[in-house]
């Protein structure tokens, strides 16, 4: 069983989009990338959502905070033993720390689950510890369709149908 560390979140300080996954799959992790899988939809969708080229991991994440979209992960660690959320270990859950995040992003209106495991496990995790004060700020939540390529019941079109929310 591997023990698993996510990255740092990809920010400004103005950012008003927050898009969350729930841990990064093997590729990711080996590559210091989020959502480096080559058949994870995540890139291809932000590309053509937000009109940049696909290209170095750098510029994409450039491209993302250009838009004042944030990228992280719900989980800070947990054991699994593949890239499957549905084999992460409930006991072993660390939460990211979203209360030191979203006091430090107060521009943040919305944010996105990257699939039902980000969602349900923030829900689990994280929205039970948040402060009034975070509560009362009211920002609106939304599960996406999972980009992952484990999840292809979806084409790359209707995912992206309901991915422009991101742009509205």
């Amino acid at each position: 069983m591997a023990s698993l560390q996510s990255f740092a979140p990809v920010s400004h300080a103005k950012v008003r989009t927050l898009i969350l996954g729930s841990m990064p799959g093997k590729r990711s992790l080996m590559d210091n990338q989020y959502y480096a899988h080559p058949r994870n939809a995540f890139w291809p969708l932000m590309a053509t959502l937000l009109q940049f080229e696909l290209g170095s991991y750098s510029r994409q994440l450039q491209s993302l905070l250009k838009a004042d979209i944030a990228l992280w992960d719900v989980l800070q660690a947990c054991d699994r033993a593949s890239s499957l959320d549905a084999d992460i270990i409930e006991s072993s859950i660390v939460p990211n720390d979203f209360t030191g995040f979203l006091d430090g992003h107060k521009n943040i209106v919305a944010i996105y689950f990257n699939g039902a495991k980000a969602e349900q496990m923030y829900k689990r995790h994280v929205l039970p510890n948040l402060s009034q004060q975070l509560i009362d700020r009211d920002i609106s939540t939304l599960r996406l369709p999972s980009t992952s390529p484990a999840h292809a019941s979806k084409s790359f079109e209707q995912k992206l149908d309901a991915w422009r929310v991101i742009i509205d």
